[in-house]
């Protein structure tokens, strides 16, 4: 007596189910038949089997497994009636096309045929191009609007992560790196061996600036977590180029994470040969706390010092006295650059900001802040022209004009903190290191160019602390370094499409 209901229920709703599938043109009669079937068997089988449920309990599920199986059915009624209709749409704009491309129609049936086919048109052209098109389209910007980066050459050698390098603005050419392992090495660019190790300082290594004064000698800065400042000089002895393998299989074969295997750093061909220095030419003293960052001031007379004790001081390399204290900053500095023209200098720090320090004049010293970002700024360089950019903990990169640096010109969003920066003079392109291994080159107007390859085989595997440009060799022409305690060389080709933009 329990299950009449049901049946009732059912029956109802196979009629209405009827009325609705009437609507349609299709007939299905053999699934109306199974449906009408179906419920009773199911209720027999399960009636049939030992289970333990209430009789309410099965008739519900009886009742919503047929409310589902209705529900499957009308939506497979509209699909196939939806196709036919599409067909037939089909058919007659192509039957139309013919007729207006064929036919002498008026000027208002062509417009009524028009509008009434555009609507229909515009959807099916949609469709039907809008995965080629986007294919094409980024095929394009792939080859036409991207720089080309390659790898060039690994240097090998320090045995803690690398903070800061550089390159020599002259004659002779190399490469100069500041490492936590309190050492500093000079590196032949051609041949990536290592021709002069410095271990003078008692403090880690925080940043290296070579100055090339005499043909053949070098004149290196270096800044120490000791709280001094080192200017020593040597004679360079560059090795001779010789011919090598492919970077792609030496990388292959020699894929070692140097960044977790001391023993590695020992077994690099040539770094027992390299010769030491340990005693410095010039000491300066006057900080009171870890001296972060250094570098010369036009003509190499004197240096600027950048330090945790919130101060800048300018040396005389002569004399090795104090000449002027840079003080104003409320926090830690972590960076100083001088221009390359002109005896300016840019500070940066934690406080969020950066100053400009003008000598160009020597009665007056003039100083200007700039509050462009909302933590660290953790460097901030003078390009080529009259353009300053400041890059921050903040994940962006500012460029300024010195004439009007009451706001950015340009504002880098990055998704990553960004350290020590670098700015070509020739192609005024920015590389960002940041601290999620990455390198991201943008150019003046914050159009970003290319990111360098990382992988297994290429590219940092930790934190990437700086980057530096070298405007004298075009075959090795950007070097970065980071926690994985080498530097890296890069050839970076710039399209000329981009360099019009």
């Amino acid at each position: 007596m329990r299950g009449m209901p049901v049946e009732s229920g059912n029956s109802a709703a196979a009629r209405q189910a009827k009325q609705k599938r009437k609507s349609h043109s299709l007939s299905i009669r053999r699934t109306n038949s199974t449906e009408q079937e179906r419920p009773g068997g199911v209720r027999d089988m399960l009636e049939g089997q030992d289970n333990k449920l209430p009789l309410s309990l099965k008739s519900n599920l009886l009742e919503l497994f047929g409310q589902i199986e209705r529900e499957f059915e009308n939506l497979y009624i509209e699909n196939l009636e939806l196709r036919r209709e599409i067909e037939s749409l089909n058919e007659r704009l192509a039957g139309e096309g013919q007729a207006i491309d064929g036919g002498d129609l008026s000027k208002g049936a062509l417009k009524t045929k028009a509008s009434h086919s555009t609507s229909q048109l515009s959807q099916k052209l949609k469709t039907t191009y809008k995965a080629s098109t986007s294919k094409i389209v980024s095929s394009f910007k792939a080859t036409s609007s991207r720089a080309v980066c390659q790898l060039v050459k690994e240097y090998v050698g320090h045995r803690d992560g690398i903070w800061d390098l550089s390159v020599t603005r002259t004659q002779p050419l190399v490469l100069g790196t500041a490492s936590a392992d309190h050492c500093a090495m000079l590196w032949s660019i051609e041949t990536g061996k290592c021709v002069l190790k410095y271990a003078g300082h008692a403090g880690s290594g925080r940043l290296v600036s070579s100055h090339a004064a005499f043909h053949l000698f070098v004149c290196v800065l270096t800044a120490s977590g000791d709280q001094t400042a080192h200017i020593w000089r040597y004679m360079v002895q560059l090795p001779l180029p010789q011919p090598q393998a492919d970077v792609s299989q030496v990388q292959g074969e020699d894929d070692v994470d140097f960044s977790d295997k001391d023993e590695a750093d020992g077994d690099v061909d040539g770094m027992n040969e390299c010769p030491t220095v340990r005693v410095a030419t010039t000491t300066l003293k006057s900080h009171q706390g870890v001296v972060i960052a250094a570098d010369w001031l036009v003509g190499g007379r004197q240096v600027v010092t950048a330090s945790w004790d919130r101060a800048a001081n300018l040396y005389d390399v002569e004399t090795s006295e104090l000449v002027h204290t840079l003080t104003g900053h409320d926090q830690e500095l972590t960076h100083c650059c001088t221009h390359p023209t002109q005896r300016l200098v840019v500070t940066s720090s934690r406080d969020t900001t950066f100053r400009l320090w003008d000598f160009r004049d020597p009665s007056i010293h003039s100083v200007n802040v700039f509050q462009g970002h909302t933590d660290t700024v953790t460097s901030a360089v003078f390009t080529a022209g009259d353009n300053v950019v400041s890059g921050s903990d903040d994940r962006t990169v500012k460029v300024w004009d010195l004439k009007n640096m009451r706001s950015p010109i340009a504002t880098i969003r990055t998704d990553s903190a960004v350290n020590r920066i670098s700015v070509s003079s020739t192609q005024r392109i920015i590389a960002l290191p940041h601290d999620n291994r990455q390198v991201r080159l943008f150019d003046m107007t914050g159009v970003r160019l290319a990111r360098l390859p990382r992988s297994n085989r290429q590219g940092h595997r930790r934190m990437v602390c700086c980057s530096a440009w070298n405007e004298e060799n075009q075959a090795c022409n950007l070097f970065t370094c980071g926690f994985d305690r080498q530097a890296i060389g890069w050839n970076i080709n710039i399209p000329a499409l981009l360099q019009e933009k």
